[in-house]
């Protein structure tokens, strides 16, 4: 086979991709590694920033979302016995959107299927060549069994922090960065209506916990548990009644409401980046090229802002033979890439305990300075809510 863009990894920054590029004129075949009963299931993040939902109204495939997400103006920010809301429309004239990376996936699939998109779930074995040339190429075991041969112009790689695309990058071509820190969340999925109108982030002695949502009917909550932690050591008892403690139970009669719960994960934590984010024709985006905890809602919305900068930049190059966006496309890219490392790394460590007095301290001042000050409370707003996808 050929065609004008490889592209590995049909999650929702592949898939993304292809729409854009096709868009433009260019064509692409996605190959994945999973199949598609499995990508569409994956429990992943809810958070859409302002400017990805604009850049998906743009391409009219926000029309679901719009129908069954959730616009949210802020957050609350909390420590025991004293909550407060930080409004994002006030400050910076953004919102956000809960709508989870599942019924994106679904968005996404639907749009490529109407669209003629060839994507090849469930093969295996994938390899990169010839990336320092101009006619980079990609084999793999097809689903069926078939040895299967993809020619192509450029590669991009948005198959996550395991794929192959990320390990195609010689040791002496990059540079990583990588930080692992002492806790992790125990993630939970529950049939019960969210017990409030906002996201809660909750600092706590005992650890820190946040609810979130994914519809009126289902509430998706964490729990920070140091990283050994075994999920079958938490009953569904004990995980309500951290939740409830720290949550904040009692703070002006408010109440954590319980119901079954359908999934229990714990989910390490870890920043972690790879530079430059192109060798030669292969070109990473998303989780392929960098990790963030997901304190700060960024992992997605990272993807989105990387494959909005790489398919003008792909267009221009196997379509019109100009190199000059491909060649800036990892600079740009890292640019917000690490603006929004940073942030992440500091709601993470602002919100998480670690047993350190002197630290805790430091923590609930940060907390308390970012409640009562505009310019605090701005700098979260702006950074949460999203900056521009070509800043």
């Amino acid at each position: 086979m050929r065609t004008q863009v490889a592209i590995i990894g049909a999650g929702p920054a592949g898939l993304l991709l292809s729409h854009l590029l096709a868009s433009d004129g260019v064509d692409s075949v996605v190959i994945e590694t999973r199949s598609r009963a499995y990508v569409e299931a994956r429990i992943r993040a809810g958070i859409l920033e302002h400017s990805t939902v604009e850049l998906l109204d743009s391409l009219r495939l926000g029309h679901t979302l719009r129908r069954e997400g959730h616009e949210h103006r802020g957050i609350y920010l909390q420590e025991p016995g004293t909550r407060h809301h930080i409004d994002f429309v006030d400050l910076v004239g953004r919102s956000v959107w809960v709508y989870g990376q599942t019924q994106l996936q679904r968005d996404l699939g639907q749009a490529r299927d109407a669209a003629g998109q060839q994507i090849e779930y469930g093969v295996s074995h994938t390899q990169l060549h010839d990336l320092t040339t101009d006619s980079p190429c990609v084999t793999y075991e097809s689903e069926d069994g078939r040895d299967q041969r993809l020619d192509a112009d450029a590669i991009a790689g948005c198959d996550g922090s395991f794929g192959p695309s990320r390990a195609a990058v010689p040791g002496s071509a990059h540079q990583t960065w990588e930080r692992v820190y002492p806790y992790a969340w125990l993630g939970i999925l529950a049939d019960v209506a969210p017990s409030t109108d906002e996201l809660i982030y909750a600092w706590h002695p005992d650890g820190f916990a946040l609810h979130s949502m994914r519809s009126p009917t289902v509430s998706r909550l964490y729990l920070q548990v140091p990283p050994e932690t075994d999920v079958e050591t938490w009953s569904d008892d004990r995980i309500w009644t951290a939740l409830s403690e720290r949550l904040g139970a009692g703070i002006d009669g408010w109440t954590l409401h319980a119901g079954p719960i359908t999934d229990k994960s714990v989910l390490p934590m870890r920043s972690f980046l790879q530079a430059p984010m192109r060798f030669g024709r292969l070109f990473l985006a998303g989780d392929a090229a960098h990790i963030v905890p997901p304190t700060g809602a960024k992992g997605l919305n990272l993807a989105v802002a990387d494959v909005a900068l790489l398919a003008p930049a792909l267009e221009a190059l196997v379509r019109k033979g100009k190199p000059a966006l491909a060649d800036g496309y990892s600079e740009a890219a890292l640019r917000r890439v690490w603006r929004c490392t940073h942030f992440s790394w500091w709601m993470t460590t602002m919100l998480h305990p670690t047993g350190d007095p002197f630290d805790e301290q430091l923590q609930l001042s940060q907390l308390r300075w970012v409640c009562s000050s505009a310019a605090g409370a701005t700098g979260l707003a702006e950074n949460y809510a999203g900056l521009p996808l070509r800043s």
